[in-house]
């Protein structure tokens, strides 16, 4: 088998040195023997679909990320320790995808150069760890995860077009490698599979726009209104959560509803805390040490106010942007205090933005008397009712009768024969279809979903027709006019009719170059 023209000596060597582990020179009396066999390409396609694996999960990892401060606090509620698990997983994810893709790199310029596919056993066995690495990252996520599957498919939804195209184009582009396998292998039934197999791929490839659907495919005029913000306690990528700046800052980001939870403490003062330990987001280890495990509510108003509930922020840095904070949003972070609700309520009423909150924790022995105080301060506050927004399930028929203007908002989809009608709903983003959205929205019925991070997520949903966001990142939303993209019907069908057309010239090119 002569070289091609083009494929010198020392670029065969230098392709296959790192390949085959073995410094092997592409002189033919060199190589005298050696060939690539049918064990060797059973290796080859094992590689190629470690790539593919690791591809896959490269963009799950990429989609949870919308969800991973979730997980962040998960892991410090368990294990007392902050890290922003988000960049091991980018990093491993990378070094695992950089592996696979620069060995697939190697082979397929090898197979064009005419050498030998000798995988050295080193790099089989990497490529055995890599796979039952990706593999049980997948397995953990369905078991610990699960809805992030439902996140995945929401994001084809964003992402399906796009993909299509890039597939394409991949797969176009293995077809110069694969011509030149099929001119030299004397297997003709091996040739014919690899063949069948390819062309059914493209077939498949070249048909998939019509299984993809997203909302934003519409035309311009159909666009719904951009869905209004809701701060999830607060902003919390710009100051300390559930606190007065974070309030503030959420205000200053056009935020409409400010988002918190309330507890209540063994004096009956409502107050602003998600967690029902205070180690996360207080200095409460410090303070009161032989304490710093009990419930939150366990702590009256007088200790609570002595807590620090802003350095933490500066410290732990839960989101990147802390690092840009300028240095009066650093002095005033670092001097925040855990508010109480009459606190929050005062400075909601001022900033005219209304309030949502969950009152917690449910299982209480107390949580009636919860609900008491807690409707007592509201009424005491002043605040027009129509800015309070209840999400708490308990006891709700007793908030109705006491506070008749509270706007009620519920944390399930409506049911049949319901006794009063639902009009606001509020619900995981993952738990709602288009569809489910398009018909809430043609019923007048008001549907935020939470929590809504990314720009692509915000896109499918703003085109959904959505009414509100929960979101951590209110500054990077705020400044979206436009979803992503948007594309007309027509538009898309045009494009994809070019790409197959385009692809299924450019093989059929290269069928003909490499013969």
């Amino acid at each position: 088998m002569a070289d091609p023209p083009g494929c010198c000596s020392t670029c065969a060597t230098c392709l296959l040195c790192p390949y085959s582990c073995q410094w092997i020179t592409a002189k033919k009396e060199k190589r005298k023997g050696l060939r690539t066999t049918k064990y060797d390409c059973s290796w080859f396609l094992f590689l190629f679909c470690v790539f593919l694996f690791t591809l896959v999960w490269l963009y799950f990892a990429i989609i949870i990320l919308n969800d991973f401060h979730n997980f962040n606090e998960f892991i410090f509620r368990q294990r007392k320790l902050w890290l922003d698990w988000s960049l091991v997983l980018l990093i491993a994810t990378a070094v695992l995808i950089s592996y696979s893709s620069v060995l697939l790199v190697l082979a397929l310029c090898l197979q064009l150069c005419g050498q030998p596919l000798k995988l050295h056993w080193v790099h089989k066995i990497l490529l055995i760890l890599t796979a039952l690495v990706v593999a049980a990252a997948f397995i953990g996520l369905g078991i610990k995860w699960a809805e992030e599957w439902k996140s995945a498919r929401i994001s084809l939804q964003a992402t399906g077009p796009f993909l299509h195209i890039g597939a394409v184009g991949g797969m176009t582009l293995l077809a110069w490698p694969l011509a030149s396998f099929t001119y030299r292998t004397r297997s003709t039934g091996l040739r014919v599979f690899v063949l069948l197999v390819y062309c059914a791929a493209m077939i498949a490839l070249y048909l998939a726009p019509l299984g993809i659907t997203s909302p934003c495919i519409m035309e311009e005029n159909q666009l719904p209104p951009k869905p209004t913000l809701i701060g999830h306690r607060g902003a919390p990528m710009l100051a300390p959560e559930n606190t007065l700046m974070s309030l503030h800052k959420a205000v200053d980001c056009d935020v409409q509803v400010f988002e918190t939870d309330v507890m209540v403490s063994t004096d009956g003062v409502p107050f602003l805390m998600h967690d029902e330990e205070l180690t996360r987001t207080t200095n409460v280890q410090a303070v009161f040490p032989e304490r710093a495990a009990l419930n939150s509510t366990a702590f009256n108003w007088t200790d609570l106010q002595q807590l620090d509930a802003g350095s933490w922020f500066l410290e732990r840095r839960p989101f990147p942007t802390v690092q840009s904070l300028s240095a009066a949003d650093r002095k005033e972070a670092a001097e925040q205090r855990i508010p109480s609700l009459e606190q929050t309520l005062e400075a909601a009423k001022h900033s005219n933005i209304s309030i949502m909150f969950d009152l917690r924790p449910e299982n209480h022995s107390d949580y009636q008397n919860f609900v008491n105080v807690t409707l007592r301060v509201i009424l005491q506050s002043g605040i027009p009712l129509q800015q309070v927004l209840w999400l708490p399930d308990g006891f709700r028929e007793d908030v109705k009768e006491q506070a008749p203007g509270v706007q009620h908002i519920y944390g399930r989809k409506r049911v049949e024969n319901e006794k009063e009608p639902v009009l606001h709903v509020n619900l995981p983003y993952q738990d709602m279809s288009s569809e489910e959205i398009r018909q809430y929205r043609q019923d007048n019925i008001s549907v935020n979903l939470y929590v809504v991070n990314q720009p692509w997520l915000f896109s499918v949903l703003w085109c959904s027709g959505v009414s509100s966001v929960t979101t951590n990142a209110c500054q990077v939303l705020k400044e979206m006019k436009h979803p992503i993209w948007l594309l007309p019907s027509s538009t898309y069908f045009m494009i994809w009719i070019v790409v197959d057309c385009v692809s299924f010239l450019i093989i059929i090119w290269a069928f003909v170059l490499m013969k």
